[in-house]
């Protein structure tokens, strides 16, 4: 799917001159086409939604390119979730802030480097329970920072919220998500600290090209 400003209801089929389809495992062909990407973010839509699962589309990009990391956001919010992906061996679950309950299930990961934690905004609003924005020492060793409504805006990253998380995070790696237009919003996200982005749109409309990655 494209996804645009975090509005889930309003996703279509991706439609990208890199691939011949919108069949996952080609536009992740396609992507590794661009540049050799070690780490791919994948995130099962509708089981964050509570409405079924693609366990079987992530196990054919597993199968198909076995030497690639995968990060995998599936609204997991509880151990046995948690502990299903990791046994499925399909990558790193992401816990999303947007789908906890409370502090507990990311406590229990505390400086793991197994899962990656989700902080997700909508606007300026925090999407979670405030206290694992509160509580940084229960956080795992990566972090993606998410910003929903520029997740494919071609708006920029929202390096404030960025800064702000990062001056908390006490030295884990703090990843930029949405908003990412072209190489120069690369180099400022690296210049500010960000061990890396989440991309996507910039690659499929060609303004973030190999050139830039092998600079970047």
């Amino acid at each position: 799917m494209h996804a645009r400003i975090g509005d889930r209801a309003s996703y279509r089929p991706i439609e990208t001159p890199l691939s011949p389809t919108s069949d996952p495992v080609d536009v992740v062909r396609s992507l590794l086409a661009v540049y050799p990407f070690q780490t791919l973010y994948a995130a099962d839509l509708d089981a964050i939604q509570r409405n079924g699962d693609n366990f079987s589309v992530l196990r054919r990009i597993r199968t198909e390119f076995p030497e690639l990391r995968m990060w995998i956001d599936n609204g997991a919010a509880d151990p046995d979730a948690v502990d299903a992906l990791i046994r499925a061996d399909l990558g790193a679950p992401v816990i999303g802030s947007e789908s906890q309950r409370d502090v507990a299930l990311i406590a229990q990961h505390e400086d793991s480097r197994r899962i990656v934690l989700s902080l997700d905004f909508r606007g300026d609003a925090f999407q979670g329970p405030e206290e694992i924005l509160t509580e940084p020492k229960r956080w795992p060793r990566r972090v993606i920072v998410m910003t929903l409504a520029r997740v494919g805006s071609r708006v920029g990253p929202d390096l404030a919220r960025l800064a702000a998380i990062g001056s908390i995070a006490a030295g884990r790696e703090i990843y930029a998500a949405g908003g990412v237009r072209n190489a120069a919003d690369l180099a400022v996200l690296k210049a500010a600290g960000a061990a890396g982005a989440l991309i996507a749109t910039a690659l499929h409309d060609g303004r973030v090209v190999k050139a830039d990655l092998e600079a970047i």
